[in-house]
């Protein structure tokens, strides 16, 4: 695994959220990484609410969170890939520890759970990991980032990952969507990998969650999301062909329907509410 990702795609609006909160990723304990995209830590003190939101990406997260006005407790949650934006409103003080799973890296921690059984879900800890409650005071307790980022290592060590081959070719061929705009079509992508289509839908069910059509979508998303944060003058028809959009008209509605707003208006500051 290479350094945590420094890129903000699936953030919506990253510039306002990092004005409003402190924003890390940190790498996990060597064992982790071949799992692992990055733990993700945030603070926050807050005068006025703030809603975050966030296209997610094809990735199981754990996250431990607290909210002192709210459950000054704090509770642990798996939360599985989420299908549309989420939102989520931060208020007074707070904090959030998270672990962002690789796109099938999550199940050689639970081998006995395919992973569609998660897609859409926020479960609590205990309902994944029983006898996990003690993570939760183990994360969020210390001030000190590196203590909570070494809790989360103890965590997902004590949990024992079994190896797997059928979740490292998961692993590899959602690495192969993401990082190769010309793979467009599951039939091709299929051949390509001496799969049948049938294979490859049962696989990323199993291991990821959601099927591989539904994966090239949401990385063209991504892209169009973080163009649109970083540009006001995007040649919107070229990048439709870039992504492989039959035009322009069907970014925009992939856009929409998943951020909320046109990729135009977004550019130009119009962001959700």
């Amino acid at each position: 695994m290479a350094a945590p990702r420094r890129d903000t795609r699936g953030i919506v609006d990253a510039t306002e959220l990092f004005a409003r909160v402190r924003f890390r990723r940190h790498e996990p304990a060597p064992p982790l990484r071949p799992y692992l995209e990055h733990y993700w830590l945030i603070d926050w003190d807050l005068p006025q609410p703030y809603a975050s939101h966030v296209v997610p990406h094809p990735s199981v997260n754990v996250v431990f969170q607290r909210y002192e006005t709210q459950d000054p407790a704090g509770f642990g949650e798996v939360a599985g890939i989420g299908l549309g934006l989420f939102t989520q409103k931060l208020e007074g003080k707070g904090r959030v520890c998270g672990i962002q799973f690789r796109p099938g890296g999550f199940r050689p921690f639970a081998p006995d759970r395919p992973l569609t059984t998660l897609t859409g879900q926020r479960l609590r800890l205990p309902e994944v990991f029983p006898g996990s409650e003690g993570a939760v005071a183990a994360v969020l307790d210390p001030d000190d980032e590196q203590a909570r980022v070494a809790a989360l290592d103890t965590f997902l060590l004590d949990l024992a990952p079994r190896p797997d081959p059928q979740a490292d070719l998961a692993m590899a061929l959602v690495d192969r969507i993401r990082a190769d705009r010309t793979i467009r079509h599951v039939g091709d992508f299929a051949r390509t990998e001496g799969m049948t289509v049938r294979a490859l839908q049962r696989l990323f069910a199993a291991y990821v969650g959601v099927g591989p059509k539904w994966i090239i979508l949401r990385y063209r998303i991504h892209e169009a999301l973080e163009r649109a944060e970083t540009s006001h003058t995007v040649d919107w028809a070229g990048l439709a062909a870039d992504l492989g959009y039959a035009d322009q008209a069907h970014l925009v509605r992939g856009f929409t329907a998943t951020v909320g707003v046109p990729p135009t208006a977004y550019a130009n500051g119009h962001h959700p509410s």
